[in-house]
């Protein structure tokens, strides 16, 4: 389950940077001004300690050695809306405006001094609120558990494999438990803005999830249908 920062404590901030140097210099000023810090050196453990870690701002190299860093910010915000800072030895605008389509909130170009990064993160702290918290990172409703940080979902402890489309579907539903989202949306959503009227679609693939999730496809439990007008996913409350 997500951790949470008890009431209290300074904001927590994770540098997802592969050059240990970069990252101690980080650190040190960072901890100077009143935060705590933790660190990942590559795409993969920077994912992954976003979820374990709970950080109330992430800094994110745009340089990862196993990924680029706009890939991890549209990773991250699969499941979380916790506030990124990229970096990045990148001027030019093209990517300046790929690091905000990604789900940047700014963007720091290197070499940076201190002070002009501390009055960034303060900014985009005051601006998201410091202690806004992550959204949920797994859901679980019956025997049904979605880890969003790993894109797994379990039946009874047992995997089920999704395709892409089918994961994507369900993240959608799963993340927004308990409301309603209009057939629109989810076409939108999952297929993008041209698909919008395209019922069908989306009505083929919400057999396929009943068919991998519920007991009884023809009795929905988890993925239920509001006649003309949408679908919701239960909540376990």
């Amino acid at each position: 389950m997500m951790k949470e920062s008890r009431p209290g404590e300074s904001p927590k901030v994770l540098v997802i940077d592969d050059e240990p140097r970069l990252v101690r210099l980080l650190k040190a000023n960072l901890e100077s001004s009143g935060y705590r810090v933790a660190s990942a050196l590559n795409a993969h453990d920077g994912i992954e300690a976003v979820g374990e870690e709970s950080p109330d701002l992430v800094l994110l190299d745009v340089a990862l050695p196993d990924g680029d860093g706009f890939s991890v910010c549209r990773r991250i915000r699969e499941f979380s809306d916790v506030p990124i800072i990229m970096l990045t030895a990148r001027s030019r605008e093209g990517d300046k405006l790929e690091g905000f389509h990604s789900g940047a909130d700014d963007y720091v170009t290197k070499p940076f001094s201190s002070p002009e990064l501390m009055a960034r993160v303060k900014a985009v702290m005051k601006r998201r609120g410091a202690k806004d918290k992550q959204e949920k990172t797994e859901v679980s409703v019956g025997d049904i558990h979605i880890n969003f940080v790993q894109r797994r979902v379990h039946k009874g402890g047992h995997e089920i494999r999704l395709t892409n489309i089918e994961y994507s579907l369900l993240h959608e539903l799963a993340i927004n438990s308990g409301k309603v989202l209009l057939h629109s949306e989810l076409l939108s959503r999952v297929w993008g803005t041209e698909y919008k009227d395209e019922l069908e679609y989306l009505r083929a693939y919400i057999r396929h999830l009943r068919r991998k999730i519920e007991d009884d496809p023809g009795n929905p439990t988890i993925i239920k249908s509001v006649p003309g007008i949408g679908y919701t996913f239960a909540t376990d409350e």
